[in-house]
């Protein structure tokens, strides 16, 4: 191999030329040339791998962006059927608690010899009703009003001379609203028409 090296140089200075007798400029021209070739034959080689790439990019953000979509709807969709259910579940309470009321007003009506017991119903029944206050249960209190079916339901029918044609002119039992959801009707006793 040395030796090989000591032909093809005639001194150390000398630079190399090559076999075939080419100039080194024009060799390296051609060398560059041929390298830009290749280059471009790498790229070529490479932008439908490139194109290939980006599309499964795309394809794989766009499912993540789906699939996070789709979570972020699963969330309020639960939130809400959650905060539906709570609510359902207050009204039902609420419900099977109107009766409570009811019996509590009857004995806050009587009258009794026993002052302290009927303050302490009293204050059981101001206490129970606040309670119903601040969970924004109202009462259905129309009388004197064009009867709504919605929320009176009528067991009886008064006279001419008791009110208004169609209006309610006796309330026998409070109904209740909580909200816009109508708990318990009223009964009603309504001046026909």
């Amino acid at each position: 191999m040395e030796e090989d090296m000591k032909k093809k140089f005639k001194n150390r200075d000398e630079e190399p030329k090559p076999e075939n007798g080419e100039d080194p400029e024009q060799t390296a021209e051609n060398s560059a040339e041929e390298a830009a070739a290749a280059e471009e034959e790498i790229v070529k080689d490479l932008k439908p791998l490139l194109e290939a790439s980006r599309q499964k990019a795309e394809e794989y953000l766009n499912l993540a962006q789906r699939v996070q979509a789709d979570f972020d709807n699963f969330r309020k969709r639960n939130n809400s059927v959650r905060a539906d259910a709570y609510e359902e579940g207050a009204r039902d309470l609420v419900t099977s608690l109107l009766p409570v009321i009811d019996n509590l007003e009857r004995a806050v009506a009587i009258e009794t010899a026993d002052e302290k017991l009927h303050t302490g119903v009293e204050m059981v029944l101001k206490q129970l009703s606040d309670v119903m206050e601040k969970r924004g249960v109202t009462v259905i209190d129309r009388q004197g009003e064009p009867f709504d079916p919605n929320q009176e339901n009528a067991v009886m029918q008064g006279t001419p001379e008791d009110g208004e044609k169609g209006t309610v002119c006796q309330v026998l039992q409070k109904g209740y609203k909580m909200g816009n959801y109508v708990l318990r009707t009223a009964m009603v006793k309504v001046v026909p028409e």
